[in-house]
């Protein structure tokens, strides 16, 4: 039952449910990596809205090095969303299984090696805050370029304001008194998409929830919380990878 479940999630053929799942999965980790990423640096990573006003502030003040910082984990996050695009075009051109998990088990592989090695790096402040926002916000694009891709730009699992946008929308809908004179002039009732209403509720929770998980977690155990994530991460993307590694090795 579990690999039939797993195979689904990550297959070439897509279903509405399968992305649900999928993004609520996803956005519980970008919740939690986000949180406890804060707790390690004192920066988000998983949205650039904020990390582009600050290169606009810090260009006005003078602060050349928060500049480059910035620009730095913006170029990381482009990076990243660029990485899963051609990881997924390698995918489909080749007709791999694995075309959708191949970055999700990068992103996985990143964030072990994170978990690993982030308490050895922890003394060389120099390099630790930059290099760890950079990565961070590498692995965030790496995940929501993947969603996007694999939703057709329908659902994006790291930063919760269009989320919350999109439920402000649905909830102006559902909420608009559809008027009698307004029917006698042709216009087509307004009405909410509450299944949309209902998907877009639910990952906002997960992402909060995944951020309390993660800020607990670093908090109390370190670097070694982001372990479980990823190798949670490895076992959504292994089936596929498998049926490939298989494929492979049953050729002729």
């Amino acid at each position: 039952m579990a690999i039939p479940f797993l195979r689904q999630l990550t297959a070439v053929s897509r279903t509405p449910q399968a992305n649900r799942r999928l993004a609520y999965f996803l956005t519980f980790i970008a919740g939690a990596v986000n949180a406890g990423g804060f707790l390690a640096v004192q920066q988000y990573t998983s949205h650039m809205s904020g990390i582009v006003s600050m290169i606009a502030d810090h260009m006005v003040l003078g602060g050349l090095a928060v500049v480059v910082q910035g620009m730095a984990a913006l170029l990381s996050f482009v990076a990243g969303a660029a990485t899963s695009a051609s990881l997924i075009n390698f995918g489909r051109r080749t007709h791999l299984a694995s075309e959708f998990a191949l970055p999700l088990m990068l992103e996985a592989v990143l964030l072990l090696a994170f978990g690993l090695l982030g308490a050895n790096l922890e003394n060389l402040r120099w390099f630790y805050v930059p290099g760890t926002v950079m990565l961070l916000c590498y692995i965030m694009g790496l995940q929501n370029a993947m969603i996007t891709k694999v939703s057709k730009s329908e659902i994006r699992t790291t930063h919760v304001t269009g989320m919350v946008t999109d439920i402000g929308i649905e909830l102006g809908k559902l909420f608009y008194w559809n008027l009698a004179h307004e029917d006698k002039a042709g216009a087509a009732p307004v009405r909410a998409d509450r299944g949309k209403l209902i998907v877009l509720s639910t990952m906002v929770t997960l992402f909060f929830a995944g951020g309390v998980t993660g800020a607990y977690s670093f908090f109390h155990y370190g670097f070694g919380s982001t372990v479980p994530l990823a190798l949670f991460l490895m076992v959504l993307a292994a089936v596929p990878v498998a049926d490939d590694i298989r494929h492979f090795f049953a050729r002729p």
